[in-house]
């Protein structure tokens, strides 16, 4: 009779369950678990410091925990850092990684004395599997569009534009500074600039400066001149080797200028004299190729 009474019990359960589980359907209640990001998984400790190569530069890094110390490497902005603020931490920790083409990582991170790896390339482990380990955001400055699609745009770009815009170049001690092209699509302006180095000492950028200028200055007049922050880059110029040439893609927000205005890109070299400018003109702004115009392969 026992045996009865708890079989009964054990089929109504199950009822139970099925008319739950349809009930939570009925009232579209979803699981979370259906939009789970799975964790990197990873080992790190006190004496040795584990590097991470992101397909991306680096914008945004959050640590779960004090166990955890982390900086981008000097200079280049896609290497991370990361490595035990003390020795033999127990409990598992975690971390958050933003980069620049709109991808999401994370990871779970436990304490290991000596572990099997040290260095990562988040790029290689990405062509290798298909799960969900990274996806995208959408970041402020671009009003919601895709950060993704923004990257493929400006790297379809970067690949297929090889005819320079002649008229806008300037050339002094072996470096030629000149815009390549400019493309608008979506309210947004794509800058291409390239440098030419026909000398023989390496040219190294200190910063690439964007800002709207008075096409004359008068002596004792304060000009204010508007600096314009590129939204993003692709591919920035850090250093142009002697005896070779590259090329690099910002994105502005779309603009024109007034009458008496060029818009004034110039370049820095550090711990050296062979600063560039070129100015564009606002006939060259409202004659920028239209992307959706283009055929891009």
């Amino acid at each position: 009779m026992k045996f009865v009474l708890n079989k009964w019990l054990f089929s109504a359960l199950i009822i139970f369950s099925a008319y739950k589980i349809s009930a939570q359907e009925k009232t579209g209640f979803t699981s979370l678990n259906q939009a789970r990001l799975e964790p990197y998984k990873m080992e790190i400790t006190y004496n040795k410091t584990t590097h991470l190569l992101f397909p991306s530069p680096i914008r945004y890094v959050d640590l779960g925990s004090n166990d955890l110390i982390a900086s981008k490497a000097d200079e280049i902005g896609n290497v991370l850092r990361i490595k035990s603020s003390v020795k033999d931490f127990d409990e598992e920790t975690n971390f958050s990684v933003i980069t620049q083409d709109g991808k999401f990582y994370t990871f779970d991170v436990l304490y290991s004395s000596y572990p099997e790896t040290l260095n990562y390339d988040l790029l290689k482990l990405q062509r290798t599997t298909e799960k969900g380990y990274s996806t995208d955001v959408l970041f402020e400055e671009l009003l919601g569009g895709s950060s993704s699609l923004t990257e493929d745009m400006m790297r379809i770009l970067y690949k297929n534009t090889k005819r320079p815009t002649k008229h806008i170049s300037t050339k002094s001690f072996g470096i030629q500074f000149l815009l390549n092209s400019l493309y608008v699509d979506d309210g947004k302006f794509y800058f291409i600039i390239q440098v030419k180095n026909t000398s023989n000492i390496n040219y190294n950028v200190d910063f690439i400066n964007f800002k709207i200028a008075d096409k004359k200055r008068l002596k004792r007049t304060v000009v204010q001149d508007k600096v314009l922050t590129p939204l993003r880059s692709y591919e920035p110029i850090t250093v142009v080797n002697h005896q070779s040439e590259i090329k690099a893609i910002y994105l502005l927000d779309q603009f024109t200028l007034l009458d008496g205005q060029v818009l004034e890109i110039e370049i820095f070299e550090r711990n050296g004299g062979r600063h560039q400018k070129i100015k564009i003109k606002n006939k060259d702004l409202i004659n920028a190729k239209v992307i959706q115009d283009i055929h891009l392969k």
